[in-house]
């Protein structure tokens, strides 16, 4: 009965560092851009998204006010 609860416990602790590690790769990836440059591409695709859908104002889209600085 012993080697089991082992087991389980080794399963266990395996899977909480292989969730540490996809969260930490994740991560990573979203501090590497400086906050300017982050600002800028979500600027931009707000840009986009407003151009595609007509823009503020058109129906069923809700009116927002610009984004400050």
């Amino acid at each position: 009965m012993r080697p089991r609860w082992k087991l389980i416990g080794l399963a266990g602790v395996a899977g909480v560092a292989a969730t540490g590690v996809v969260v930490a790769r994740k991560r990573r990836a979203h501090a590497d851009l400086e906050p300017d440059e982050l600002r800028e591409r979500l600027h931009r695709r707000l840009a986009e998204v407003s151009v595609a859908d007509g823009g503020p104002g058109s129906p069923g889209s809700p009116d927002l006010p610009p984004p400050t600085a």
